[in-house]
């Protein structure tokens, strides 16, 4: 069944609008009486009979409530050094699937790519379609928010003290990933990726500086594109939702 969001709660009666009514009209070709699902903003779930359709707006009507849990029982923030190339498109596709509630994009000192400007916007506005496509192909009831392009000391300074912050790092031998999530109960964690290349050890102490944790994935170096899935799989897992 395919999967809209829609920005005000499930009413009686709504409307699709803009590019997803196109693709419900000119894409899936679907007609009068045919039925979708719905999603709203407070992330209740419906399953909706369309009434009307044109290509600008699409008119449907309550069906039935849908009772589901799609959403992760933990909150997880992936802070990920931008990657070059299609790595970021990938990591949001990916992250969203896996379960994170918010993307942060960060500019760190190794990042081969920089973007500023009206690029910076054009490639924000970018992850986050794709975001939404991931949230609507993997059925959640929420859409993750990925944020605009920050510093890591501009993110450090915002973290909620009662978050669980984990910086994934080679140079980490001692500490690893599973053991340090089994020793902790947070509520929210910030997962901490970095780009090509790593964390600079500047970066490194400026993180340990606001309490954040460094943890090893283990033997082998990561891509970073790698590590990320990987992290996320690993904390989900361990809080009961990956693995049945």
């Amino acid at each position: 069944m395919r999967r809209f969001f829609i920005a005000q709660p499930v009413e009686p009666r709504v409307s699709i609008n803009g590019s997803d009514a196109r693709h419900i009209a000119k894409v899936l070709r679907l007609q009068p009486e045919s039925e979708v699902d719905v999603v709203g903003n407070d992330g209740r779930a419906a399953r909706m009979i369309i009434t009307a359709l044109t290509s600008q707006q699409i008119e449907l009507d309550f069906k039935q409530w849908l009772v589901e849990e799609k959403e992760p029982p933990v909150r997880v923030i992936l802070a990920q050094g931008l990657a070059k190339g299609d790595k970021m498109d990938y990591i949001v596709q990916k992250a969203v699937e896996l379960g994170v509630s918010e993307i942060v994009p960060l500019a760190l000192d190794r990042c081969v790519v920089r973007y500023e400007g009206k690029k910076q916007q054009d490639r924000v506005a970018r992850w986050q379609n794709i975001a939404v496509e991931a949230a609507k192909q993997c059925r959640r009831s929420a859409i993750p928010e990925v944020r605009d392009i920050i510093a890591l000391r501009e993110l450090l300074t915002e973290l909620p003290p009662d978050t669980a912050a984990i910086m994934l790092y080679e140079a980490e031998n001692k500490q690893g990933l599973k053991d340090m999530l089994r020793s902790c109960a947070a509520k929210e964690y910030l997962l901490l990726i970095g780009p090509e290349g790593g964390f600079t050890p500047r970066e490194a102490d400026l993180c340990r500086e606001y309490g954040v944790s460094s943890a090893t994935m283990g033997p082998r170096i990561l891509r970073t594109e790698t590590a990320a899935s990987a992290a996320l799989a690993v904390l989900m897992y361990e809080h009961g939702d990956l693995g049945g």
